[in-house]
C-alpha cells in the first residue's frame, strides 16, 4: 500500500479504481500549406463547432452546479469571438502559409503567456481559460476529442490538472472523485467539486503508473490511498457508510428551526449567484438568500444591463423566494473582477483601488438603474439591499439620499415599492473601527470575512505564496468580527457573515456565542451546520 497527502477540496470518501486521465494532447505539427483559404475555413468552421460545444457545457452546467458556476463557459464562449485572438490566428495562416492547428496552437501559447505576465490577478487567471479553449480547438481540428469519456465503472480520476470543461463533461456517475498534482482551492474546478459533492484532492505527486489500481480518496484528512490493504479498505468503507448515513440524517432536518440548545435562533441563510442558484437555495431548506451577488448579471452581459432586464431577475428570485428575506449585494465589480465594457483603467493594487461602491457614486447613472430595479422588485417579496467596501459614515448618508430621491421618482409616476431593509458589508478595518457610527445608519451589518481577513492582514487573498500565513482565524480577524458584532447589537443593527468564514463549522460556536444573528453560506452547507446549530449551546 502506498499512501499519499494532498490538499482537501471537498470531504467525502470514495473507493474505487484510477482512471489517469490525459488530456488527448498532441504534438501539433508545422505543415505548409498552399491553400490558406482552405485553412482559414477549417478554422472557421472549428470556431462555429466549439462554440456550439461551449453552449451544450453551459447548459449542462447550469443544470448541475447552477448559474454562477455555469458562467465560465459564457466567458470562453466571448473568448473564442476576441478579434485580437482571431487575427492573430488567420494572420499566421497566411503570413506564415502553416495549416490552422499549428495557427491556434501558436496563438493559444501567445496569448496565455501574455496573460500569465500580468499584474492584474484577473488577468492572470485568463491564461488558462485561453489555453483551454486553444486546446479544444486543436482537438476539434484534429479530430482528436475524447468527450470526457469515463468508461463503464466509475473511478477515481487523476490527473495533472483539469479544466472546468473536462470536469463538467465527465459523466457524474461514473466519478467518484479527483486527485489532481496543480490546481487551487478558488480554482474553478474546485469549486465545481464542491459544488457538485465530489471528493477532489489537489496537490498530490501523482504517477501514471498508477492506472487501473484500487485506491481510496479521504477527503476528511486530505490522503490519497493506492493499492490499499484489507484493514484500511476496511476502515474506509466504514467511514464511506458513516458519511452516506450521515447525509441522509440531514436530509431529515429539513423544516426544522434553525434554534440552539438553549433558545437562540440564528438566520440560516445561502449565498447564490444567479436566478438559477435560487433551486439549490430551496433544495437545501436555506432561510433566506444572505447574499445575491449581483455582479453577474454584468459579467454575464455584453453591455450594460438596463433596467427592465435586473427587475426580472431580481423579482423572480424574490417570487420564488416566497416572502423569505433575499438581500442583493449592489455591483462590486473591480479588483478580481473585471467588466470589458466598464473600460475601468489597469491599477497597479486593484484590490484597493477603483471598486464595488466606489463605482457606483462615480457613476451614478449605472447605480441609480440597478437601485430603481431593486425597489420596484421589492413590491413582489422580501427584499433587503446592501452596499459593499464602505469606508465611511458619508457614504451611506449619499447612499440613502439617492434611495430617497428614486423612491419619490417612483411615488411620482404611481410605481409600487415595498418596505426594504438597507445594509452594508463590514469588509475593511474603517468600517469596523467607525461600525458604532455606521450601525446608526443602517439596519444590518453582513461582515465579507474574504476581504476583512484580507485588509487586515494587508496578505493578497489570490497570492499563492502567502497561503501558509494567510490565517482567517487570525487572533485580530476574529475581535474585528466580535466588535462589529457589539456594535451593531448597541444601536439595534443585526449582524450576519456572508463571507467563506461563516461556513467554517471549526468557528460556527465561536459565532454563536460572540452574538452573531446570522450565516449566509452555500447552499450545500446549510443542513451540516444546521445540525451544529441544533446541538450546541451559546452558554
Amino acid at each position: 500500500m502506498e499512501k499519499y497527502t494532498g490538499k482537501s477540496i471537498f470531504k467525502g470518501i470514495a473507493i474505487g479504481k484510477i482512471l489517469f486521465y490525459q488530456k488527448g494532447e498532441q504534438p501539433v505539427k508545422r505543415v505548409k500549406i498552399e491553400d490558406t483559404a482552405e485553412q482559414i475555413k477549417r478554422y472557421e468552421d472549428a470556431r462555429a463547432k466549439a462554440a456550439e460545444q461551449l453552449q451544450g457545457l453551459y447548459e449542462k452546467a447550469l443544470k448541475e452546479v447552477g448559474e454562477a458556476n455555469a458562467a465560465v463557459f459564457e466567458v470562453h464562449q466571448m473568448m473564442l469571438e476576441d478579434d485580437d485572438y482571431i487575427d492573430s490566428v488567420v494572420n499566421i495562416i497566411e503570413t506564415q502559409q502553416v495549416n490552422a492547428e499549428f495557427a491556434v496552437a501558436t496563438t493559444g501559447d501567445n496569448f496565455a503567456k501574455m496573460f500569465a505576465e500580468m499584474e492584474d490577478d484577473y488577468f492572470k487567471a485568463r491564461a488558462a481559460d485561453v489555453k483551454d479553449i486553444s486546446e479544444r480547438m486543436v482537438n476539434i481540428l484534429s479530430g482528436n476529442e475524447s468527450g470526457g469519456a469515463l468508461g463503464d465503472e466509475p473511478v477515481i480520476v487523476v490527473a495533472e490538472d483539469l479544466a472546468p470543461s473536462e470536469t463538467v463533461q465527465m459523466d457524474k456517475e461514473k466519478l467518484l472523485a479527483f486527485v489532481t498534482r496543480l490546481g487551487s482551492a478558488n480554482s474553478h474546478t474546485a469549486i465545481l467539486a464542491r459544488t457538485m459533492n465530489i471528493p477532489a484532492l489537489i496537490e498530490v505527486d501523482i504517477k501514471e503508473e498508477w492506472n487501473g489500481k484500487m485506491a481510496v480518496v479521504d477527503g476528511y484528512t486530505g490522503t490519497f490511498y493506492i493499492d490499499p490493504d484489507e484493514e484500511t479498505l476496511k476502515k474506509m468503507q466504514e467511514k464511506k457508510e458513516e458519511d452516506i448515513k450521515a447525509r441522509e440524517l440531514l436530509q431529515e432536518l429539513k423544516g426544522k428551526e434553525d434554534i440552539t440548545v438553549d433558545g437562540k435562533h440564528i438566520k440560516l441563510y445561502a449565498n447564490i449567484g444567479g436566478v438559477k442558484d435560487v433551486t439549490s437555495v430551496l433544495a437545501n431548506d436555506a432561510a433566506g438568500i444572505g447574499l445575491f451577488r449581483s455582479e453577474f448579471l454584468y459579467l454575464e452581459a455584453d453591455n450594460y444591463p438596463d433596467e427592465e432586464a435586473q427587475f426580472q431577475a431580481y423579482k423572480t428570485v424574490a417570487e420564488n423566494m416566497a416572502g423569505k428575506k433575499v438581500i442583493v449585494r449592489t455591483l462590486d465589480i473591480g479588483a478580481d473582477k473585471q467588466v470589458d465594457y466598464f473600460n475601468l483603467d489597469h491599477e497597479e493594487n486593484p484590490a484597493m483601488g477603483y471598486r464595488a461602491i466606489r463605482i457606483c457614486l462615480d457613476r451614478r447613472d449605472i447605480f441609480r438603474t440597478q437601485l430603481r430595479a431593486l425597489l420596484r422588485a421589492s413590491a413582489y417579496g422580501n427584499i433587503g439591499i446592501m452596499y459593499p467596501m464602505i469606508i465611511s459614515v458619508d457614504e451611506v448618508k449619499e447612499i440613502k439620499k439617492i434611495v430617497e430621491s428614486i423612491k419619490a421618482e417612483l411615488t411620482e409616476k404611481g410605481i409600487e415599492y415595498g418596505e426594504v431593509e438597507q445594509g452594508i458589508m463590514i469588509e475593511t478595518p474603517a468600517a469596523v473601527m467607525i461600525s458604532d457610527l455606521l450601525a446608526e445608519e443602517v439596519d444590518f451589518f453582513s461582515i465579507g470575512t474574504n476581504d476583512l481577513t484580507q485588509y487586515t492582514l494587508a496578505i493578497d487573498r489570490q497570492n499563492s505564496k502567502l497561503d501558509n500565513i494567510y490565517d482567517s482565524h487570525h487572533p485580530a480577524v476574529l475581535r474585528m468580527i466580535q466588535k462589529t458584532i457589539e456594535n451593531g447589537h448597541k444601536a439595534g443593527c443585526w449582524v450576519g457573515i456572508c463571507g467563506e468564514l461563516g461556513a467554517d463549522m471549526t468557528l460556527t460556536e465561536t459565532f454563536l456565542k460572540m452574538g452573531i444573528d446570522e450565516l449566509s453560506v452555500s447552499p450545500t452547507f446549510v443542513l451540516p451546520i444546521r445540525k451544529l446549530i441544533r446541538e450546541m449551546s451559546t452558554k
